[in-house]
């Protein structure tokens, strides 16, 4: 099961590269020949290390560019905290009940991959591999972005965010008569209960924001921005993400949170992106152009000499 998703995908992917790779550049009539395979692994591999900088460069930007926007997202999310009680109690008695399907469960040897996961990765897998075997720098370029996307997610959210903020996850049903069982809450302002980092999915105080949300919404922007398409990337992991709803113990706030930070670090990762390919690109045209000289070779006889006269124009 798992080798045929990714196959139909990468056969999915290939066929839906519609856009050139940026291999055959042409600059002032110069044309540079389709590099050959592994020079493009071995590019695209160096960009997205030299890249890094860049990435968080691009994400501090995103929220220094315009603190008003930022105060305004930032007073948003005290106000989903605010009224989470009653949009997680709606969410655990309304949506989640009415939400009852499930993918095929695709074992996974791959760290921190789990549940429905693998739809994820391996796709991602699948279109590298694919873009690798057809020599496809743009489908190289998508995939390790992607990866990038999800180790970013991981250490930002799983590791930082949520050591930082040490919220509890909610109890289910929030809203009921039941006593609160520990470490679970229905204080949606249970924050800073610190426990250390957890590298590992689940356990206590460690609700904010979800790393679920944060990883899928990372990929979604990369793939959205790279093919320019909302509909297949956002439908395909919200439906991945809902196939395993119930597991997903947070407060509303912690997955639109993980969301916008998911979105921020995807976005971050395609600008960044583009800037080294475009920088290594015209490098590359730099590098090919080539001098041509105008040469004339002019007879010239005087009272002091018989001989020619060189003259070269660049």
């Amino acid at each position: 099961m798992k080798y045929c998703i990714i196959i139909l995908f990468t056969l999915f992917s290939i066929s839906g590269f519609s856009q050139d790779d940026s291999l055959n550049v042409k600059h002032d009539s110069v044309k540079i020949k389709k590099e050959k395979r592994f020079k493009v692994a071995g590019s695209v591999i160096a960009d997205s290390f030299l890249s890094v900088p860049g990435d968080f460069s691009a994400m501090g930007h995103t929220i220094s560019s315009d603190w008003k926007r930022t105060a305004l997202y930032t007073a948003g999310i005290v106000g989903l905290i605010a009224v989470d009680k009653h949009t997680t109690g709606f969410w655990h008695e309304s949506v989640e009940p009415n939400i009852d399907y499930h993918l095929p469960h695709i074992e996974s040897n791959i760290p921190h991959v789990i549940g429905a996961d693998s739809y994820i990765v391996y796709p991602i897998i699948g279109l590298y591999a694919g873009s690798l075997i057809i020599n496809n720098k743009k489908g190289q370029v998508v995939a390790v972005n992607a990866v990038k996307s999800l180790a970013y997610s991981y250490v930002i959210t799983q590791i930082v965010l949520k050591s930082l903020a040490a919220r509890n996850r909610p109890q289910r049903k929030v809203n009921d008569d039941r006593p609160v069982v520990e470490p679970w809450t229905k204080d949606p302002w249970d924050f800073g209960n610190y426990q250390g980092i957890h590298l590992k999915h689940g356990g206590p105080a460690t609700s904010f924001p979800s790393f679920h949300a944060t990883s899928y919404f990372a990929v979604a922007k990369v793939f959205q921005m790279e093919y320019d398409n909302y509909w297949i990337p956002y439908t395909f992991v919200t439906a991945v993400f809902l196939s395993d709803i119930k597991s997903h113990e947070h407060w509303v706030s912690d997955l639109l949170v993980g969301g916008l930070v998911g979105t921020i670090i995807g976005r971050s990762i395609v600008i960044s992106s583009r800037k080294q390919r475009e920088k290594r690109e015209l490098n590359a045209v730099s590098n090919h152009k080539k001098i041509i000289m105008h040469k004339q070779l002019i007879p010239q006889i005087s009272n002091s000499m018989v001989g020619f006269h060189f003259i070269g124009t660049f």
